[in-house]
């Protein structure tokens, strides 16, 4: 296989556009590798929570100026620059220097395809704590304690220059592991066991999906997998959506709350507006089912009025209909109005 890059050092990267904006950051993601331990399968597509694991690591690096896949091209959510180790199946550190090529910012985020967890939060953490301090790279340790260099972001520059000492001393970087470069590096470590989790064995790939599937998390979860599915980057208030859809079912009808919630979409979406557009729309529908269950209190029938003749709390009498039998106690026999008393005494 040929490598898309051109020759040169390792990691020698692309002049710098014009303009290019200050502060940003490029990633670099490492999506090879033979994944044995799932018994070859292919791990960057392998779904979690509906979302290809390489899907959502390019989720979570939305923010950067340039974004370099090392791995075969394939259909992604986001759009990326491919490249490929040379020679192929050269490690991870020849992926590094080959996607490093590729990128022209100072500050490169480095990461592989199976982190299920990671979310954009993190990704700026790391590049701010590399910003605010003089560290060559800032990397998340895992929940024993354990480096994760590639949940990492990176000065290009350091970067650069131990990839070229090990050109000079070993030939390239291929077939050498990842601690041979990130062991010059001055580094900061930030603990962090769920970003860092990475998917290596199925028994990991079970767990993460499981734990989408969590109360607390699962709405987050699958609110991010529709919004990647349809191409949508809007960023909303979801509590407002859910407010909507209570208070159209409570004021109109059950079936009101996903219809009411998609007219505000597709009205913001024609009117090509942003979150606060979404809240405003909100706000207007959430005001017109208040104004239906207002109109509906007032309208509603008063409970029967009560008779001319007696209080209005007494109780009605009942009915009999005039077919209805008669109980035990009309039947049982008495003593006439007019009879005649019995004479005797002990009567």
């Amino acid at each position: 296989m040929t490598a898309y890059e051109s020759s040169g050092d390792p990691g020698a990267g692309a002049r710098p556009a014009p303009g290019a904006e200050p502060g940003g950051y490029d990633a670099v993601v490492l999506a090879g590798g033979a994944a044995r331990r799932l018994g070859g399968a292919d791990k960057p597509g392998l779904r979690v929570g509906g979302r290809a694991l390489l899907d959502r690591v390019l989720t979570a690096c939305a923010g950067a100026r340039a974004t370099v896949v090392v791995a075969e091209p394939r259909p992604t959510v986001r759009p990326v620059t491919w490249a490929r180790e040379d020679p192929p199946g050269g490690g991870p550190l020849a992926a590094l220097a080959a996607g490093l090529r590729h990128t022209t910012s100072e500050h490169v985020v480095v990461v592989s395809a199976d982190l299920p967890f990671l979310g954009g939060p993190v990704v700026v953490r790391l590049l701010s704590a590399l910003a605010d301090g003089a560290a060559d790279g800032v990397l998340l340790t895992d929940a024993d304690g354990r480096d994760q260099p590639l949940v990492a972001a990176y000065r290009a520059s350091a970067l650069r220059r131990e990839l070229a000492a090990l050109a000079r001393g070993h030939g390239g970087p291929a077939g050498l592991p990842l601690r041979r470069l990130t062991g010059a590096l001055r580094l900061t470590r930030v603990p962090d066991a769920v970003a860092s989790f990475d998917c290596d064995t199925w028994d990991d790939i079970a767990t993460a999906r499981a734990r989408i599937r969590e109360h607390g998390h699962v709405l987050d979860e699958w609110i991010s997998a529709a919004k990647d599915e349809l191409g949508i980057d809007l960023d909303v208030d979801t509590g407002v959506l859910l407010d909507l859809a209570r208070d159209a079912a409570h004021s109109v009808a059950r079936p009101a709350a996903p219809l009411t919630t998609f007219l505000v979409g597709y009205a913001v979406g024609r009117a090509q507006g942003g979150p606060e557009a979404v809240a405003e729309a909100a706000r207007k529908a959430a005001d017109l089912a208040l104004r239906w269950a207002e109109e509906a209190a007032e309208t509603r029938p008063d409970a029967a009025k009560p008779d001319a003749a007696g209080p209005a709390d007494a109780e009605p009498t009942a009915t009999k209909p005039a077919d209805a039998k008669p109980d035990a106690a009309e039947t049982r026999p008495g003593p006439a109005p007019d009879a005649a008393p019995d004479p005797r005494p002990d009567a």
